[in-house]
């Protein structure tokens, strides 16, 4: 099910960006530089998906409490890169980019918001994990949790998605930087 979900998600931003190519080539086309902070928001996302990959190994490895020290930082990291997405769009609007003013603005302000609620969603199952790993502090219990098939099972599929929304920020990223600039 997560498959078709990131296949669905991989359709809809090609259309967007298909949309963006054919729009661009327009004679009311106005180049929107990418907000400043953009470039710092890409940089705390890959952090994260770090800081994931490290919390998974230490899950496999029994390794609870740097599990949940990870898990918390990639929990952190995601909730930064909302703010720092949000301060984006203010930058934007300072400078008079609205989501109806220009059509590459408006592309800018759906990819990015798009994105966004990727994102959201999976800092909605990160906040899961994290809680489920502070209420299983004893060891005995999150042995017990860390060796049910159904829990391994839904740490790899949030982990996977996340990756997946890392992924798709830096292919974003980089399509916009190299449309529009910094």
């Amino acid at each position: 099910m997560l498959w078709l979900c990131i296949a669905a998600s991989v359709f809809s931003f090609t259309v967007l960006l298909l949309a963006y190519i054919a729009r661009k080539v327009s004679s009311d086309w106005r180049d929107v530089p990418l907000p400043t902070v953009f470039l710092a928001s890409t940089g705390v996302i890959l952090a994260s998906s770090l800081t994931l990959h490290i919390a998974n190994g230490a899950f496999r490895h029994e390794r609870f409490t740097q599990y949940r020290l990870y898990l918390g930082t990639t929990l952190f990291l995601g909730t930064l890169f909302v703010v720092l997405q949000v301060l984006g769009w203010r930058e934007l609007m300072l400078k008079g980019v609205y989501l109806q003013t220009t059509p590459s603005g408006s592309f800018l302000f759906v990819l990015s918001g798009l994105h966004l609620l990727h994102i959201v969603v999976g800092l909605i199952f990160l906040s899961i994990a994290f809680a489920e790993a502070m209420r299983r502090i004893p060891y005995v219990d999150a042995f017990v949790y860390s060796v049910n098939p159904p829990n391994l099972l839904k740490i790899k599929l949030f982990t996977l998605f996340w990756h997946f929304v890392d992924v798709l920020w830096l292919c974003l990223f980089l399509f916009l930087l190299y449309h529009h600039g910094v």
